[in-house]
């Protein structure tokens, strides 16, 4: 098993040295969903909620959250990042809204924690402009789904 790295010898809790890390392009990609009552999910899709345009509101809201990860998680380190692409599709089959978000940075350390706030963000924001109808909403199956970059490569979920 891999040794934890953000606890140093005396078992703190640190911030990991990234300085001597090359840079590289590093892309991370989460996914995950909301699940609601059909009813809830027809008054998205017509543009129906009181609060505005949800899965408009809510591609804004993964955004930020990406840019803000390092403020959120104590020991992220803030990076610049140069691209998110935040998708959030309808699922009538399943009753679902999802989210895939894909972000990128060309620096010293991976972006998977920023896509996984990301999501997580962007269906929190989907819960709360619609749990005034539905407060019974499930966020669900939130995981990374893939990473590029860095010394452990390219990693991908079966």
């Amino acid at each position: 098993m891999s040794k934890l790295t953000h606890f140093n010898a005396d078992g703190q809790a640190h911030m990991v040295d990234v300085g001597n890390k090359a840079e590289t392009r590093r892309q991370a990609t989460a996914s995950g969903q909301i699940t609601m009552l059909a009813e809830t999910l027809d008054a998205i899709r017509a543009g129906n909620n009181k609060k505005g345009d949800v899965l408009a509101v809510a591609r804004l809201a993964g955004i930020m959250a990406a840019k803000k990860t390092a403020d959120l998680i104590p020991l992220c380190h803030p990076l610049p990042i140069t691209a998110i692409d935040m998708e959030l599709t309808i699922s009538a089959a399943g009753s679902a809204v999802s989210c895939q978000a894909t972000v990128s940075t060309h620096g010293r350390t991976g972006v998977e924690m920023e896509a996984l706030t990301a999501v997580q963000v962007a269906l929190l924001t989907v819960y709360d402009m619609c749990k005034a109808v539905d407060r019974g909403m499930v966020i669900e199956q939130v995981c990374l789904v893939a990473k590029l970059g860095g010394k452990s490569g390219h990693w991908q979920r079966d």
